[in-house]
C-alpha cells in the first residue's frame, strides 16, 4: 500500500447527490472520516440508510464521489467495492433463514485474509458458538444480530458501515455491541461509520457526532455536548424528555427560576410512603417502543418521606467550589436482597441508612418470581440475563440463583451512580450478589451482613474490597439481636458513603498530580528484582506489589479491570503452576483475563514458574510423593516443575499471550527464574528451564506488539530489573487513553 493510501481518510464523501424517482434523498453529503469510530445520528426519514446504500453501490449516486483510502469507489459494484476492504451490516441483519450460523461465516471468511478468522470471531460472540448449528431463522433477534456483524468482520475491512446495529436488541446486547465498537475504535485496524438512533449509544463510541437533516449533514457536533443537551437533543432530532424520572426526591428550595416554571406537586400530609409510577424506567428516545403498563407497575417505586439528594447533604459540609461527581444521576446507596424472605429486614436497612440523609435504593433479586414493592424488581434485574428473565426463573432453584446473579451483575456494570451497596441475607443471598459487587471499583462501600461470614468468606470477597459481618442470629425476622447487628452495618455503610462522599473533591484534585500507578507481582525467591523495580519507578510511578498466592494476582487483575493501573509488571506467574498442577495458590482460568479485556501495557516473566506451592510435608498428593522438593517453612512445601510441566505452562500462558492485543513484552531469564533455581542452589534445572522457554516461543504469535526477549541473567540480577524497566518506559504513555469517549 502506497504511503498516500495509509494517510489518506478511511472514507471521504464529497457533494454525494441520490434522488428516488424526482425526490432528492441525499442532498450534496459531505463527510469525512480519518478513523476509529464515527456515529451519525438522525430522525427517520432523514436519508441516513440512504447514505449507507449508497457508499456500498446499492444505489447509484447523481452527482458527488465516494473515497475510501483515497480511492474512487463512486461508480463500482457492490462486489468490488467489498474487495476493496468495505464491510456492511444492513439495517434489519438480511440473513439466509434456511443456512446456519457455520454456513454464514463459512461464506464470509473467503473474501478477505486478517485477523478477523471463525475462531475469533467464536470467541467474541461465544453464543454464536453454541447456536453454530441453527438456521439464520431460528436465532434471536440479538443472535442475529452478532451474526450479522460478524459476518462482516470476517471480510477483514478496512472500512465497516454498520446501519441500526442496536436497533430492536435487549439492554445487555446492546452493551456487548457497544463495548465491541469501542475496542474495535481502540484498535486502530478497522474504521467504522456507524448509523444509530440511540443517541446513548452514539454518543459513547465516537468523540464526534454527525447530524442528518433532510438528506443534508446539517453539522457535526462534540459527542459529550450532544449527550448532556437535553434541549440541544430535542432541538434538532425531536427527542422528547417526557415521563423522565426526577432525578430530585425533594424539590430544593433554591431552585430559581426553573422551579417556579416547573412546581412540584404537593406533598401528603400525612408521613405515609408515596408510591411513584415511572413511565419509561430508561430515558426515552423518539424511536423508544411503548413500555408495558405490567413492567410500569412492578417499576413502580415507594418514597419515603424526609429523604433529602444524597449531595444537598454533602454539600452542607463541603467548603463551596468542592465537586461532586455525578454519573447517571445523584450518588445513591444499593440495598440489594431477596425481598420475598428478606424484605422485612432490608426495608429496616434501608430506613436506617435514609435517616443519615442518603439517597437509597431497594433492588430485589429474589428467584420465585413474586412481585414486591420496591424500587427495581426482580423481573428487571431478570431482563439484563443474556438469554432473558426465562432463564432466571426456572424450577431449579440452583440454576435460577446463578441466572440472577449474572443477571444482576449485568445490571450493576450499567449502573454509573453507586456511592455504595449494602445486602444481607443467608448463604444464597451471599452468592447472589457478591458477584455483582465484586464487578464494582474497588473503593466503593461494599458490605455484605450474612450467617455465612463467621467461615471461609473467600469465595464471596475474592480480590474485590467487600466488608462482610456475621449476622450472629440467622437473618430471619427481626428481634434484638438482629436489629442491632442490622443497624450496625447499615450505620456502617451510611458513614462509609458519606465520608467517601465528602472527600471526593480532595481526591479528584490529587489524582490530578498523582503519579500513575504500575502493579507488580512478587513472591520471596523474586523479591530481590521486584524491590529493584520498584525502586527504579519510585519518581515516576505507585508501585503496588501484589503478593502471588493466588488471590495476589486476581487483586490486581481487579485494579485492572476497574482501570486503576496504567501498567503491569507481572514477573512473578507462579500462580499458573498452581492452577495446573494442583497446588494451595492457584489463579483462576481467567489469569490474564484482565489484560486481553483492558489492553494495558503488560511487561511478564517467568518468576518461580519452577515451583508448585503445597502446605505441609504430609499434605502432598501421593502421585507426587517421588518429586523434588524443599521445605520453605513447616506450613509451606515446594515441589520443583519437571520439563514436562514446564513445556504445559508454557504453552498455557503462550496461548493467554496471543490474546493481548495491546503492548506485550515478555522476559525469559536465562540464568534462573527463582531464587531456588540457580548454581548450586536446589531447583536449579537448565533442562526444565529450556522446555519452559522453548514452548513460550513455540506458541507465542510474535509481533512488533508482542514480544518474547531473552535475557542472559538471573531473574534476581540488578540487570534483568533494568531490562524490566527500560521495557517498561515507553510502553506506558498517557494513563486513561482506552477509556470510552463519552458517557
Amino acid at each position: 500500500m502506497s504511503d498516500f493510501r495509509r494517510s489518506a481518510p478511511a472514507l471521504e464523501v464529497r457533494g454525494l447527490d441520490v434522488y428516488y424517482g424526482h425526490s432528492h434523498a441525499l442532498q450534496g453529503v459531505d463527510l469525512t472520516l480519518d478513523a476509529g469510530v464515527f456515529s451519525v445520528v438522525g430522525r427517520n426519514g432523514m436519508g441516513k440508510t440512504t447514505l449507507c446504500k449508497t457508499i456500498m453501490g446499492l444505489l447509484r449516486a447523481s452527482g458527488g464521489s465516494v473515497r475510501v483510502r483515497g480511492e474512487d469507489i463512486t461508480r463500482l459494484s457492490p462486489a468490488r467495492i467489498a474487495q476493496h476492504g468495505v464491510g456492511y451490516v444492513p439495517q434489519g441483519r438480511r440473513l439466509w433463514r434456511s443456512l446456519s450460523v457455520a454456513e454464514h461465516l463459512a461464506l464470509a471468511a473467503g473474501m478477505r485474509r486478517g485477523a478477523w478468522t471463525i475462531d475469533r470471531i467464536y470467541e467474541t460472540f461465544p453464543r454464536l458458538a453454541e447456536r453454530k448449528d441453527h438456521g439464520g431463522g431460528q436465532l434471536s433477534g440479538g443472535e442475529q444480530q452478532m451474526l450479522a456483524i460478524s459476518r462482516a468482520l470476517l471480510t477483514n475491512p478496512h472500512l465497516l458501515i454498520m446501519d441500526e446495529p442496536t436497533e430492536g436488541l435487549a439492554p445487555v446486547i446492546v452493551a456487548q455491541v457497544e463495548e465491541m465498537l469501542v475496542r474495535l475504535a481502540e484498535d486502530g485496524d478497522i474504521s467504522v461509520l456507524v448509523i444509530e438512533q440511540n443517541i446513548g449509544v452514539a454518543t459513547a463510541i465516537s468523540k464526534n457526532v454527525a447530524i442528518m437533516v433532510n438528506g443534508r449533514v446539517n453539522r457535526i457536533i462534540d459527542s459529550a455536548r450532544l449527550a448532556a443537551d437535553r434541549e440541544l437533543q430535542q432541538r434538532l432530532l425531536g427527542v422528547g424528555v417526557h415521563g423522565v424520572e426526577p432525578e430530585t426526591d425533594i424539590e430544593p428550595a433554591d431552585a430559581g427560576a426553573e422551579a417556579k416554571a416547573h412546581p412540584a406537586p404537593p406533598r401528603a400530609s400525612s408521613a405515609a410512603p408515596i408510591r411513584i409510577y415511572v413511565s419509561n424506567p430508561t430515558l426515552p428516545t423518539r424511536w423508544s417502543q411503548p413500555v408495558p403498563i405490567a413492567r410500569i407497575e412492578a417499576a413502580a417505586r415507594t418514597l419515603s418521606t424526609g429523604v433529602t439528594r444524597i449531595e444537598n447533604a454533602a454539600r452542607q459540609k463541603r467548603p463551596t467550589g468542592a465537586s461532586v461527581q455525578s454519573v447517571s444521576g445523584p450518588p445513591v446507596v444499593l440495598i440489594v436482597g431477596t425481598l420475598d424472605t428478606k424484605g422485612e429486614e432490608l426495608r429496616f436497612i434501608r430506613d436506617v441508612i435514609a435517616g443519615h440523609g442518603l439517597r437509597t435504593r431497594l433492588v430485589d433479586v429474589s428467584t420465585s418470581g413474586k412481585l414486591s414493592t420496591c424500587d427495581v424488581p426482580a423481573q428487571e434485574i431478570a431482563l439484563n440475563h443474556g438469554r432473558g428473565g426465562s432463564s432466571v426463573f426456572g424450577a431449579d432453584r440452583g440454576a435460577s440463583v446463578t441466572a440472577m446473579a449474572d443477571a444482576f451483575a449485568n445490571w450493576l456494570r450499567r449502573q454509573g451512580n453507586v456511592a455504595g451497596i449494602i445486602s444481607a441475607g443467608g448463604s444464597g443471598g451471599a452468592s447472589l450478589v457478591a458477584p455483582g459487587m465484586r464487578t464494582l471499583p474497588v473503593g466503593v462501600p461494599k458490605l455484605i451482613i450474612s450467617s455465612v461470614a463467621s467461615g471461609d468468606v473467600g469465595p464471596y470477597v475474592g480480590p474485590a474490597d467487600i466488608t462482610m459481618m456475621y449476622s450472629v442470629t440467622d437473618v430471619q425476622g427481626l428481634n434484638s439481636i438482629s436489629r442491632a447487628v442490622l443497624a450496625n452495618g447499615a450505620n456502617a455503610i451510611a458513614g462509609m458513603v458519606k465520608a467517601r462522599l465528602e472527600n471526593q473533591g480532595a481526591v479528584e484534585r490529587n489524582a490530578r498530580v498523582a503519579l500513575p500507578a504500575v502493579g507488580i507481582t512478587m513472591f520471596g525467591v523474586t523479591t530481590p528484582a521486584v524491590q529493584k523495580i520498584a525502586a527504579d519507578l519510585r519518581n515516576d510511578f505507585e508501585c503496588l506489589v501484589f503478593h502471588a498466592t493466588g488471590v495476589g494476582g486476581r487483586s490486581m487483575e481487579k485494579l485492572v479491570d476497574s482501570g486503576m493501573l496504567a501498567a503491569v509488571v507481572d514477573l512473578t506467574t507462579t500462580e499458573v503452576c498452581d492452577l495446573l498442577m494442583g497446588g494451595v495458590f492457584p489463579a483462576t482460568d481467567d489469569r490474564f483475563g484482565a489484560i486481553i479485556r483492558s489492553r494495558v501495557p503488560f511487561i511478564g516473566s517467568a518468576g518461580a514458574l519452577d515451583m508448585v506451592n503445597f502446605g505441609a510435608p504430609d499434605t502432598i498428593p501421593g502421585r507426587y510423593r517421588q518429586r523434588k522438593f524443599h521445605v520453605h517453612n513447616p506450613q509451606v512445601t515446594l515441589m520443583r516443575t519437571t520439563p514436562e510441566e514446564n513445556d504445559r505452562i508454557g504453552r498455557w500462558i503462550g496461548e493467554k499471550l496471543n490474546r493481548m492485543d495491546g503492548p506485550v513484552r515478555f522476559f525469559l531469564p536465562e540464568g534462573g527464574v527463582s531464587a531456588l533455581d540457580a548454581p548450586s542452589q536446589p531447583f536449579w534445572d537448565p533442562e526444565a528451564d529450556a522446555a519452559l522457554f522453548t514452548a513460550l516461543e513455540r506458541s507465542v504469535r510474535q509481533t512488533g506488539n508482542r514480544q518474547l526477549i531473552r535475557i542472559k541473567r538471573h531473574i534476581n540480577d540488578p540487570e534483568f530489573a533494568s531490562a524490566i524497566v527500560n521495557a517498561l518506559r515507553p510502553l506506558v504513555g498517557r494513563p486513561g487513553t482506552r477509556r470510552k469517549v463519552a458517557r
